[in-house]
């Protein structure tokens, strides 16, 4: 351009993307919290890999432009939803239907095998009926849930070992926690061995506490064989490996039923109580026959080592993992159990009781259907994680969400169709049956907040969070649905409905705490912290990164071009995170 005799200096294109050799992390100055540039492994998986060390994280500092509008207090919008939610949702049922049905087919027989051992129980008599029942419960409040409940810090450990094709990890996780579970058994036998003063102090008959006693100290040999059988399927699981774990448990319900004949009639109680553990012990050794022959022959991971390389901190990962996660499963199971206890202090308690139990056998049907959604969200999205797939894992995450949230519609519509029927098959009574018919209808509605309550817990499991689900779990059930159940039931006067209103209010709490929890995953972050545990990494090391991010880290720039724009666009655009044409590595 010329002007009055003279040009103008050209000027210069003012470059997108300012390089700095070495540049601290700033912080952002509203939030106080490191601005940081997400960097899908889905744009340059190969670059991805290639630059990160396993000991650092892909949370690097948002490149300035010379824009005055992209600065580092601008916040780029997420979408919470994707746009594409019916496919995705409809791929994933796909995906997950191979892994659910074979745990909804498990959980059914061990429903099956209780029906089938409290039928035995009561072939014996009625004080061995209500003996026997009372001890089995203890089992299930001191025993089995705490097992279960340990067991549950496998799932992310060990779902993110596979997503990361680390075997040695998902190897030593297995006998660590079979390990811990023999350990728990100790202090569990010693309350089995003393639970009839523990019944008697609670104000149980004597009769009925010595019958209790009797049968699990029969019971004793299932502490040990649950120990080995649990880990068992969280370690097949957690690969995606369900078929064999419901063929185990239904060759194991096959033989349950003939050796409750035999030994029920050798041994009374007894027997009954050793057809348990029996039954169990053969559900586990062919799950052990199966992992070694597919790690040997099959899968030739069994070379791939790592049995014996514990350390310190993988015992510290899996105590800071198990803790919680026993906490939050037995937080819910206990619920329940004081709902019944408190059932019994109403004005028509043997009415009421009779009622309870019946609406809740319904619900353990339903149940069996929502922990296995649970255990699959939890799968799915550690492996992804594991595997550094951030999006995949947030796209299985609310896609088994809105599974979830279908399925706790359809159950609750099975719920009120069969409230007709339900009853009659467990009882006689008049009252009792009206009295079911319209409890069901209140439970039908706590269905459709449980499912989708279950899978939130399944899904912060799997990112290797389970303290959100135990403070939720805390908070609503203890602090709000339990005294807001005992007031309605008994200030209130409604009885067994004030019971159920109060526990519909703290499920419904926990709910929205744990969406919240959801809705506000990094998920690009919990990518990179799944990175560092499934290399053998420790919380310390993930939580210091986190902490420290804005003070003591430094980065250094690595410049790449993009390969294809195109692609590069279309893959930032799913989850709505900037597109970051650099990359940063730390050090």
């Amino acid at each position: 351009m010329k002007t009055a005799g003279f040009s103008l200096p050209r000027r210069r294109r003012p470059r997108p993307w300012r390089r700095k050799t070495d540049c601290q992390v700033r912080q952002d100055q509203r939030t106080k919290i490191p601005a940081f540039c997400h960097f899908s492994a889905t744009e340059h998986p190969h670059q991805f890999t290639s630059i990160m060390p396993a000991t650092a994280t892909s949370r690097v500092e948002e490149i300035p432009t010379d824009k005055p509008s992209q600065s580092s207090s601008v916040s780029y919008p997420t979408k919470k939803w994707p746009a594409n939610l019916l496919q995705i949702m409809l791929s994933e049922l796909k995906i997950q239907r191979g892994l659910a049905l074979p745990l909804v087919a498990m959980n059914l027989t061990w429903f099956v095998k209780i029906a089938v051992t409290t039928a035995f129980l009561g072939r014996l008599g009625e004080l061995q009926l209500a003996g026997g029942t009372l001890g089995f419960t203890f089992a299930n409040v001191t025993g089995f849930s705490v097992l279960n409940g340990l067991c549950g810090a496998m799932e992310p450990i060990c779902g993110q070992a596979f997503g990361a094709k680390n075997f040695r990890l998902l190897h030593k996780t297995l006998l660590m926690a079979i390990i811990l579970l023999l350990l728990i058994t100790l202090p569990v036998s010693f309350l089995w061995l003393n639970v009839d003063k523990i019944l008697i102090h609670f104000g149980q008959k004597e009769d009925i506490s010595a019958v209790a006693k009797t049968y699990l100290f029969y019971l004793l040999p299932d502490l040990v064989v649950t120990s080995l059988l649990c880990p068992l399927k969280a370690y097949l699981s957690s690969q995606s490996i369900t078929i064999p774990i419901m063929f185990s448990s239904a060759l194991a319900l096959a033989f349950h039923i003939p050796i409750n004949i035999f030994l029920a009639k050798a041994k009374g109680l007894e027997g009954v109580s050793m057809a348990i553990w029996i039954s169990d012990l053969i559900a586990a050794i062919l799950l052990v026959l199966y992992v070694v022959v597919k790690e040997i022959r099959k899968g030739g991971k069994w070379n791939e080592g790592g049995w014996w390389d514990q350390r310190v901190e993988d015992w510290l990962r899996l105590l800071k993992l198990s803790g919680p996660c026993c906490l939050t499963t037995c937080l819910e199971w206990w619920c329940y159990e004081i709902l019944v206890l408190l059932t019994g202090r109403l004005r028509n308690a043997k009415q009421e009781v009779g009622v309870i139990a019946i609406v809740l056998n319904f619900d353990y049907l339903l149940y069996s259907v929502m922990l296995s959604l649970a255990t699959c969200a939890s799968t799915r999205v550690s492996n992804e994680l594991g595997s550094n797939q951030p999006i995949a894992a947030y796209q299985s995450a609310y896609g088994t969400l809105a599974v979830s949230t279908i399925s706790g519609c359809v159950g609750a519509l099975a719920m009120v169709g069969a409230r007709g029927v339900w009853a009659p098959l467990f009882s006689n009574d008049k009252g009792i049956i009206t009295g079911v018919k319209k409890m069901m209808l209140l439970m039908a509605v706590i269905e459709v907040v449980n499912f989708p309550l279950t899978v939130c817990g399944g899904i912060v499991r799997g990112t290797a969070r389970p303290w959100l689900a135990m403070y939720a779990n805390l908070g609503g059930f203890y602090l709000l649905a339990l005294p807001l159940g005992v007031v309605l039931a008994f200030k209130a006067a409604l009885g067994l409905s004030g019971l159920l209103i109060g526990l519909l209010v703290g499920m419904a709490t926990c709910l929205a705490l744990l969406l919240v929890m959801v809705v506000r995953i990094k998920w690009h972050e919990e990518a990179d912290k799944a990175h560092i545990l499934a290399s053998d990494g420790n919380l310390e090391t993930v939580n210091k990164l986190y902490r420290d991010a804005g003070e003591q880290w430094s980065c250094s720039y690595v410049h790449s071009e993009y390969s294809s724009k195109k692609q590069a666009k279309q893959g930032s655009k799913v989850l709505g995170f900037p597109t970051c044409p650099a990359k940063l590595t730390l050090h």
